[in-house]
């Protein structure tokens, strides 16, 4: 079977378990029900508030035009769009580590000996996750967040189908966009205004044509790191980056770009809310023996 095969029966798979489970598991709305998607909207960002960044492992699964990878993946993510992604072998070797820090992007890639390095803008983080996700997006989703279409609120609308809310929002050339949330199971009876919610999928379209899908699961509440302890004892503590917090968070985040041509699965080990962020640390530097060069990816 060819790798677009596979892709292709991995994706329908995946939208027939969902369509099924909205047939057999649809719940019903909750009593009370946000009055409009700008309402909704607030409660996610407040569900995640208290998380300003997230740290994780995870299991990496891709499947693309080149083939299927399978691998390791060690996380930092930080508001507003610091990003580092170190991804390494199963006998623990760092393979690459792609840094940004919100307006430079360095990508150390030792399987083939370059240091790539350029803007903190989408085409660059693309190169390496082949998402087509902006820096600040692709941490708000890591975060358990979904990130929003600048938009007027007029141009929205919210209703509860297939046992979760859909939110629909229309945006700048012609591109659409459909959150899909539900309470959390501790909230669902709650006046809308106390509720958290988990967010389930974020579809973007344009020209009714399909940029990216991102379906989030297994959600649980995650704990706040602890402070990081130089056991030598010659360095103070860093302590966590934020506030305590026990915002749930996903355990699988399942990216699918166009039609398919491009599909990645993390599967979280181990997350956790606000880690320590050291000096340095969304900012790799080339080591000996690799080629530096300067990234394709303009401003």
């Amino acid at each position: 079977m060819s790798v677009n095969a596979v892709v292709s029966s991995r994706s329908k798979l995946g939208m027939s378990v969902a369509a099924l489970m909205a047939l057999s598991c649809s719940r019903s709305p909750p009593p009370s029900r946000f009055p409009n998607a700008e309402i909704a909207l607030e409660r996610m960002r407040a569900s995640q508030a208290c998380s300003v960044a997230v740290s994780g492992e995870a299991s990496l699964d891709y499947f693309g035009e080149g083939g299927r990878v399978k691998g390791n993946l060690l996380y930092l993510a930080a508001s507003p769009e610091r990003v580092r992604l170190d991804v390494f072998s199963p006998f623990g070797a760092t393979l690459s580590t792609l840094t940004s820090d919100g307006q430079r992007f360095n990508w150390l890639d030792l399987r083939n000996k370059r240091f790539v390095r350029g803007p903190a803008n989408t085409c660059n983080l693309q190169s390496f996750t082949q998402v087509p996700l902006p820096p600040h997006a692709f941490v708000q989703l890591l975060r358990g967040e979904a990130p929003v279409l600048r938009h007027e609120p007029s141009a929205t609308s919210i209703d509860w189908s297939g046992g979760s809310y859909a939110i629909r929002i229309h945006g700048a050339h012609q591109a659409e966009q459909e959150i899909r949330l539900i309470p959390t199971d501790a909230d669902y009876t709650l006046p809308f205004d106390r509720q958290r919610v988990r967010v389930l999928s974020v579809k973007v379209t344009q020209a009714n044509v399909p940029l990216y899908e991102v379906q989030l699961s297994g959600h649980e509440a995650a704990a706040t790191a602890t402070a990081r302890v130089d056991p030598e004892g010659i360095d103070p503590p860093v302590p966590p980056s934020g506030p305590a917090c026990r915002a749930e968070l996903p355990r699988r985040i399942h990216f699918i770009v166009g039609d398919a041509e491009h599909d990645l699965v993390l599967d979280n080990k181990e997350i956790q809310h606000n880690p320590p962020l050291q000096n340095g640390v969304f900012a790799v530097q080339p080591v000996a023996g690799v080629a530096v060069q300067r990234s394709p990816c303009g401003e």
